[in-house]
């Protein structure tokens, strides 16, 4: 069954809520499924672009801002980067899951996506010290064992799903649940910025200032209706230099808007979880000969 996710009520009289997160991919993200670009010099140094160059640009926008924000790391990079990684908390910033190697669950077995949360877990622990809360599916792209995996190992929240302008309690077995923090195509900056030549995108690459006119529109009118506006950036995208100058307009828009909490997914999750909403049940559909 499914029905609409219940209404949020936000803490200290906020109206909507607002995060801006960030996906640390950088190798990993061109690897999972794809060895041999690690062969391509140029397309790895544009991946390496995020944690060497980005990622400090972003730390320090954030700072200037008064923004905490949410950082999901795969296992790769935590392994590859972990001083980048340790000055991600060390800025006061959440470190959440996003697989070891950017692998999608949908294409890996059971036991594979299993193995795959562990060695991420283990990564981010060994190196940043924490054992994260938070996940986020590589290419947003959950299976539908991925709930259950997720509950077993204690997380608190996904943000990977889209079927809802605010978070909500995901049922995963009529015993457990999850909170969902949902997303969308619209607000990611890949679909904005991203061209590798034989990898990704057509070669259209859209002006910071297009960028930011979608991302604010969204954010305008989902404060609206009372919802919750996660944007999703790379530091290999978002951290280049006229991006970021455009991403710290969009910023100080955000936060001069009062009744508009700004929180990590952490937070938000939290009180979403503290609210004791009803659990939402959604089903894979099943088709039939004729449907086929």
């Amino acid at each position: 069954m499914m029905r609409p996710a219940a209404p949020v009520t936000w803490p200290a009289g906020h109206t909507a809520a607002a995060a801006f997160t960030f996906d640390v991919d950088a190798e990993s993200a061109l690897l999972w499924g794809a060895p041999q670009n690690a062969d391509r010099m140029s397309v790895m140094s544009h991946q390496a672009y995020g944690p060497l160059v980005g990622v400090p640009r972003l730390l320090d926008l954030l700072e200037r801002h008064r923004i905490r924000s949410t950082f999901f790391v795969p296992g790769f990079t935590a392994h590859r980067y972990p001083t980048v990684v340790r000055d991600i908390v060390a800025a006061g910033h959440e470190i959440a899951h996003h697989g070891y190697l950017h692998e999608q669950p949908t294409g890996v077995s059971a036991a594979e996506e299993a193995d795959n949360l562990d060695r991420g877990l283990a990564a981010l622990e060994e190196v940043a010290g924490i054992r994260p809360t938070g996940y986020r599916a590589p290419m947003w792209d959950l299976s539908w064992r991925s709930p259950g995996l997720l509950a077993d190992r204690g997380f608190l929240y996904d943000s990977s799903l889209m079927d809802a302008d605010v978070p909500y309690e995901l049922d995963v077995d009529g015993r457990r649940s999850i909170v969902e923090i949902p997303i969308q195509w619209a607000l990611d900056d890949w679909e904005q910025y991203c061209f590798i030549p034989d990898v990704s995108g057509s070669g259209l690459i859209e002006t910071p200032a297009k960028a930011r006119e979608l991302w604010q529109a969204e954010f305008d009118a989902l404060r609206a209706v009372g919802g919750c506006w996660v944007l999703t950036n790379h530091p290999f995208l978002s951290g280049r230099p006229s991006r970021a100058a455009a991403l710290g307009e969009l910023m100080q828009h955000v936060t001069d808007c009062a009744d508009v909490w700004v929180a990590t997914l952490e937070e938000i999750a939290a009180h979403t979880r503290s609210l004791a909403l009803t659990p939402r049940t959604i089903t894979r559909p099943e088709l039939d000969d004729s449907s086929s």
